[in-house]
C-alpha cells in the first residue's frame, strides 16, 4: 500500500497525516548527515534506534521510525510526537502508537534495517507484509563516530565541567562518608557547574567495591587506607563526557600502590598509541602489554576504551577483538583498570579527541595519586 504514503494532497498531508516541514538547522546541519547515510546503503534504510533518529533529524522520541530514501526522508510516529516531528526537515506521517501495525504497508518492498535495534516482532511484521529486509550493523553509528565541530564543542564543555567537579572533589572529606553520599555530592556539583545532568549514574567504589568495575555506590562507609574509584562525568547539550580517577584515603597496601603505578604506565602508553588509522585492537594491546608485563594482566579484563558522544558507549571500541579503526575527530576513552578481588581496584580514564597526531586530552585533572582524608 505504498501509494498511500506517496500521493500527497495540496496541503502536504499524506496517509494518516504526513506533512513536509523545512527547518533551517535541519537542512544545513542534519542534511549532510542524511546524505552520508544515503551514500552508505543501496536500499532505503529504516532507522529505529531512537538516538539515531535524533541525530539524523533532531526528533527526540521514544516511538518513531525514520525512512531514509534516495530522495525522501520520512518520520513515522504517533500523535504524541507530531508537533516535535514537524519542526524537523522530514515529511511526517502520523500512524498508530503501535507503529508496526501500520508501518509495513507504507514502506517500499525492499528496505535495509538496523539489525541491532529492530526487535524480532517488528521484523516479523515487515516479513509478513512481504517486505525484503536487508540487515545492516552499526551503519549510522559508524558515521556518528566522526564528530562534527558542534559535537566536539559540546563534549569539550561537558569535559570541562567534569574537570571542575574533580578539582572540587579532591578538597572534599572522603573518610567517614558513604559511597552514596559522595555520589550525590558529585552529581549535585556537576549541576551547579552547568551540566544538564550526569552522563551516567556516578560510580563511587571504596575498598573491596573498587574491584567491581561497574559498582553501584551504596551504604559502604569509606575508610582510611583504601582506594576509592570515582567514575563520573557531565552531560551538556545531549553529549557525554567520561572520566575516572582513583583516590587514596591514606597509605595504601603495597599491592595497590604498585598496581596504581602500573595502571598509570599502561594508561599513558595507551594514550600515546591512540592515533588515527590504528585499530582499536592494536591500541588496546599496547596498554595491555604493559600491564601484563608487570604480571597483572589477568586483573585487567575489560577493554581499554570506547567511543563517546550522544551515547556513553559508542563506536569505536578499543578492546582485544575490535576491528574498528580510529579516525580523526573521533572521541574515545582510554581507561585501563586493575582489580584485586576483596582488596580494591584502580582505574584511570581520560577522554580524548583523536587528531592527526597526538590526541587532544579533554580530562585534565591530575593522574598522580591524590590522597584525600577526613
Amino acid at each position: 500500500m505504498r501509494d498511500e504514503a506517496e500521493h500527497k494532497s495540496d496541503s502536504g498531508a499524506v496517509g494518516f497525516g504526513a506533512r513536509r516541514c523545512r527547518d533551517a538547522e535541519g537542512v544545513s546541519t542534519r542534511g549532510g548527515r542524511v546524505e552520508k547515510v544515503r551514500a552508505a546503503v543501496d536500499a532505503p534504510l529504516l532507522v529505529t534506534k531512537p538516538v539515531n533518529v535524533l541525530w539524523l533529524t533532531g526528533l527526540d522520541s521514544s516511538n518513531a521510525a525514520l525512512l531514509v530514501e534516495p530522495d525522501r526522508l520520512r518520520i513515522f510516529t504517533d500523535f504524541r510526537y507530531l508537533e516535535k516531528a514537524r519542526s524537523t526537515a522530514a515529511e511526517v506521517v502520523e500512524i498508530p502508537r503501535g507503529l508496526f501495525s501500520k508501518l509495513p504497508e507504507l514502506l517500499p518492498k525492499r528496505i535495509a534495517f538496523e539489525s541491532e535495534s529492530l526487535v524480532h516482532a517488528s521484523w516479523a511484521a515487515l516479513d509478513a507484509a512481504g517486505i525484503e529486509t536487508v540487515p545492516t550493523a552499526q551503519l549510522v553509528e559508524g558515521i556518528r563516530a566522526v564528530k562534527e565541530p558542534d559535537e566536539l564543542d559540546a563534549i569539550r564543555r561537558a569535559a570541562a565541567i567534569t574537570n571542575g567537579m574533580l578539582d572540587r572533589l579532591a578538597e572534599q572529606p572522603f573518610v567517614g562518608r558513604t559511597e552514596a553520599e559522595l555520589a550525590w555530592w558529585i552529581e549535585s556539583t556537576m549541576h551547579e557547574l552547568g551540566a544538564e545532568g550526569a552522563a551516567f549514574p556516578p560510580i563511587v567504589a571504596a575498598g573491596p567495591n573498587g574491584a567491581l568495575p561497574h559498582a553501584n555506590p551504596g551504604a559502604r562507609t569509606i575508610e582510611e587506607g583504601q582506594t576509592v574509584v570515582v567514575d563520573a562525568a557531565a552531560k551538556v547539550d545531549g553529549y557525554h563526557s567520561d572520566c575516572t580517577r582513583t583516590f587514596a584515603t591514606g597509605p595504601l597496601p603495597d599491592e595497590l600502590a604498585r598496581s596504581y603505578a602500573v595502571c598509570l604506565e599502561g594508561q599513558l602508553a595507551g594514550l600515546e598509541a591512540t592515533r588515527a588509522g590504528r585499530s582499536g585492537r592494536d591500541v588496546d594491546a599496547v596498554a595491555r602489554e604493559v600491564i601484563a608485563g608487570a604480571g597483572l594482566g589477568e586483573l585487567f579484563a575489560h577493554g581499554l576504551g570506547h567511543g563517546v558522544g550522544m551515547e556513553i558507549h559508542e563506536q569505536p571500541a578499543m578492546r582485544p577483538e575490535s576491528e574498528d579503526v580510529l579516525a580523526v575527530d573521533g572521541v574515545v576513552t582510554v581507561e585501563p583498570g586493575i582489580y584485586h578481588p576483596g582488596l580494591g581496584g584502580i582505574r584511570i580514564e581520560d577522554l580524548v579527541i583523536i587528531g592527526e597526531n597526538e590526541p587532544e586530552v579533554l580530562t585534565t585533572f591530575t593522574k598522580e595519586l591524590v590522597t584525600v582524608g577526613r
